[in-house]
């Protein structure tokens, strides 16, 4: 089959065409997918670079096409740990059910759930591994999966379109659910022209409640066309002053994917009792914290990787009944990847980018 592969951790120059990979084998209790489409994500760069190493401190797109030479091998993986190789990358998975356990599934247009959990105990977090980095993933035309991660979808939107769905999506929800966010609240969301931030922004409104977006100002029509009440620019020198200029004088939640060395003016945005969420440091992971903050403030900083088992299902739901739409920014070809990854890296766009791989002879 053709596979994007990675050899080793390092930049673009890494990433191996294939034409000739072996097709993946189902063992028990999983299926073979005939990938019709597989979306990109920032967990792809982190992941061939090293960045998740804690040898290192940048911002994301500081060694995206030429990797960090600190990183160490042996915590490179998102959970810490080292990550095997040769590896096919690839989460965000929509094809059809072509093979394998479950013959209901045979011939279904399936979303994959990217999150794989431990039979034995599903709910256990840190049994948790990932597709495309624990186990091979999408860039190839068939992958191999556990029967319980496959969801079938009724919907009219493309594979490409689904595409966009599995992480920017079940990221954002799980964000939410963390933070408690509720109808009627106020919520600043920053990166909100990628893919997890205009899902953050799109299940915001589908929860009643009023999102701010923080995007270069060269995007903000398209990141206020996806639903956010206003648009403030990245680079506006007070966020509260830009916020206030709105109406906004303190905010209940901030969905942050950025962090970097605006992490304490973020804080400083919300009332007392406000929420902080986190899943992504694409601006630097250290940031500055004045603990005094968030005490004095009784501020709640929460984390979110892995979201519970149901949460997949739920995305679907979501989808099914129209409440979130796809923001595809582009499709390229599974030979053009290394082009996918720098139009990916570059950030000039809004929304997902999606490999489409079309239907293999």
């Amino acid at each position: 089959m053709r596979a994007i592969v990675t050899p080793r951790h390092g930049g673009l120059d890494v990433l191996e065409f294939h034409d000739d990979w072996p097709d993946p084998q189902p063992g028990p209790g999983e299926v073979l997918v005939r990938v019709g489409a597989c979306g990109l994500n920032n967990t792809d760069v982190n992941t061939r670079t090293g960045w998740y190493s804690k040898g290192i401190a940048t911002a994301t797109g500081a060694g995206a096409a030429g990797g960090f030479a600190a990183a160490g091998g042996g915590d490179a993986a998102w959970d810490g740990g080292p990550l095997g190789f040769p590896r096919i990358q690839g989460a965000d998975v929509c094809g059809v059910v072509v093979a394998g356990a479950g013959s209901e599934l045979g011939g279904r247009r399936v979303l994959v759930d990217p999150w794989l959990r431990d039979p034995a105990a599903p709910d256990d977090l840190r049994r948790a591994t990932y597709l495309g980095s624990e186990r091979d993933g999408g860039y190839a035309d068939y992958v191999a999966v556990p029967v319980a991660n496959v969801h079938p979808i009724s919907s009219s939107l493309s594979d490409a379109e689904l595409a966009t769905f599995p992480t920017a999506y079940n990221t954002a929800a799980n964000m939410l659910r963390r933070a408690q966010l509720a109808a009627g609240e106020t919520i600043v969301i920053t990166g909100a022209s990628g893919g997890v931030g205009g899902a953050l922004i799109q299940i915001s409104r589908a929860l009643g409640a009023i999102p701010y977006a923080i995007a270069a100002a060269a995007k903000a029509d398209e990141v206020r066309a996806s639903g956010a009440e206003q648009v403030i620019a990245r680079d506006t020198p007070d966020l509260a002053a830009a916020l206030a200029a709105s109406g906004v004088d303190e905010v209940d939640v901030v969905a942050d994917v950025v962090g970097g060395d605006r992490f304490g003016e973020l804080l400083g945005l919300l009332r007392r009792g406000g929420r902080y969420t986190c899943a992504g440091a694409i601006g630097g992971p250290i940031v500055p914290l004045d603990l005094r903050t968030m005490y004095l403030h009784d501020l709640t900083l929460v984390g979110a990787t892995v979201p519970p088992v149901t949460a997949f299902g739920s995305l679907v739901g979501l989808i099914e009944a129209g409440r979130v739409r796809p923001l595809l920014a582009a499709t390229f070809p599974l030979e053009r990847f290394r082009d996918a990854q720098e139009a990916f890296i570059a950030k000039r766009h809004v929304g997902n980018i999606v490999i489409d791989l079309g239907r293999p002879s």
